[in-house]
């Protein structure tokens, strides 16, 4: 598994029937904090570009896209959706990813 994959925080599940899936997860949710930037959208940016762009000090950084879709007052649910031009992107600090997503603390082990 991806190491900053957001299923890592999921339990895996199975059926009477053997069939297995994983449990919800707490989404990542918007905060108000003093380090949070903020990007305007501009034509042609997509959640995938802008991971690359904010988060390029994680290994494979767009697959972060994630992050900045729960981020967002407003969470994005549908990333496929093409991003509108001017508007305002909330990107959370690589210190808030580092200490409040991918910490120790939440990780689940089983």
């Amino acid at each position: 598994m991806f190491p900053f994959s957001r299923y890592q925080y999921c339990t895996e599940l199975e059926d009477d029937d053997g069939n297995r899936y994983l449990d919800e997860r707490e989404p990542f949710r918007y905060q108000e904090l003093a380090d949070n930037r903020l990007h305007t959208v501009k034509d042609g940016d997509t959640l995938w570009g802008l991971a690359h762009l904010y988060f390029a000090g994680f290994p494979r950084p767009c697959g972060l896209w994630w992050l900045i879709a729960e981020f967002q007052p407003e969470p994005i649910v549908d990333p496929t959706l093409r991003l509108q031009a001017g508007a305002l992107m909330v990107i959370p600090s690589l210190r808030t990813v580092r200490m409040s997503v991918f910490n120790a603390q939440r990780r689940r082990y089983h």
